[in-house]
């Protein structure tokens, strides 16, 4: 009998752990089948959110896998007759010291899931922090990089994005600024520059709208300023400016209206 008895609790000991791996491996399965269809991408999703849902996917499919593990564990070792609570109240110590030794790096976790959930910016936006400006080429639960225009990229830790100015949120306002001599009349300049405005529409790159002229906009030392407007998408209004300047100064010069500039008078005195 007691022999029996011994063989029994052989058995147990082997089969039972195989039992609770098993069992813990189908549930993380069924756990991720279920999430990766809740989460899973659409055609129609943009690259960017397909990004934030993905970090999103990982981060929950990781917590599971973590809290399978410990459960699974802590079974076995209950199955071995080691006492399971002694180790869960000692867990709490343990967690609290492994806290304040990695505080930062959970700061870290807190602002990237927080960054993340709450839609501050994404993969692609340009951003700006500290004075660096440049777009984000990668956001992680611990990192964030920005590479900015010349390729220097700044990695920086998520608990310190606590200020953090997005220029992909809204569209822009492509502003141009036109000066032309006293010496024109300001009706005649005006009727040029609706002329130009309407040849101009919708050849304008990334414009999200129609040009606008502003009018008269300013009367500075050496000439007239008028006010060229054109909306555009986020962080595409230099080339709309570079294109308005270019493409109104020809058309002026074709026009016989001249774009003056401030003139300095430099004389020789004796």
């Amino acid at each position: 009998m007691q022999l029996f008895d011994s063989i029994t609790i052989e058995l147990r000991q082997i089969i039972f752990p195989i039992v609770y791996i098993a069992i813990g491996f189908v549930v993380y399965k069924l756990l991720k089948r279920l999430v990766n269809k809740i989460m899973i991408k659409t055609p129609h999703m943009k690259k960017q959110h397909q990004q934030r849902a993905n970090t999103i996917r990982i981060v929950i499919l990781n917590v599971i896998k973590y809290v399978i593990v410990v459960v699974v564990l802590l079974a076995i070792l209950a199955n071995f007759g080691v006492n399971v609570r002694s180790i869960v109240a000692g867990l709490g110590i343990t967690t609290a010291i492994i806290g304040l030794a990695f505080q930062d790096l959970a700061k870290d976790f807190i602002a990237g899931v927080s960054i993340i959930t709450e839609n501050q910016f994404e993969v692609g936006d340009t951003i700006e922090y500290d004075g660096f400006l440049g777009e984000v080429i990668f956001l992680g639960l611990k990192t964030t990089r920005i590479k900015d225009y010349r390729g220097a990229v700044k990695i920086i830790a998520n608990h310190k994005l606590d200020t953090v100015i997005n220029y992909s949120l809204n569209n822009y306002l492509a502003v141009v600024d036109i000066g032309v001599s006293y010496s024109d009349n300001p009706e005649e300049v005006a009727q040029a520059l609706e002329e130009i405005r309407q040849e101009l529409n919708g050849k304008v790159p990334n414009a999200t709208g129609d040009i606008e002229i502003w009018g008269l906009d300013e009367f500075d030392e050496s000439n007239m300023k008028y006010r060229i407007v054109v909306e555009t998408k986020p962080q595409q209004h230099y080339a709309a400016q570079r294109f308005l300047r270019s493409e109104f100064k020809k058309r002026l010069d074709e026009k016989n209206i001249k774009i003056s500039c401030q003139q300095i008078e430099v004389t020789n005195g004796k």
